[in-house]
C-alpha cells in the first residue's frame, strides 16, 4: 500500500509541475487518467506492434511484396 501511495504522489507532483497553467485543478483526473490508459494500453501493445504493421501493410498495400513496409505516425503514412 506504501508504493501505491507514493506513486500516486508522484503523479500528482507531475500534474502540478505540467499542468498547472493549462488546467484547473479539478480538471487534472480528466486529463490524467485518459492519457495514463492510453499509455498502459501502449505498453500492453508494443510487444505486438512489428506484426501489426506488417500485417496493415499487407492488407492495405497488396501491391508491395518483399521487404517493403510503412511507417504510421500520428499525421501520415510513409512507404519504405
Amino acid at each position: 500500500m506504501e508504493n501505491f501511495q507514493h506513486i500516486t504522489s508522484f503523479i500528482w507532483n507531475v500534474a502540478d509541475d505540467i499542468l498547472r497553467d493549462d488546467f484547473k485543478r479539478s480538471k487534472y483526473p480528466d486529463v490524467i487518467l485518459p492519457f495514463t490508459i492510453l499509455a498502459r494500453i501502449g505498453c500492453v501493445l508494443a510487444p505486438t506492434k512489428e506484426n501489426v504493421l506488417k500485417k496493415y501493410t499487407e492488407v492495405n498495400y497488396p501491391a508491395l511484396k518483399g521487404g517493403a513496409s510503412c511507417f504510421i505516425d500520428s499525421t501520415c503514412i510513409t512507404l519504405m
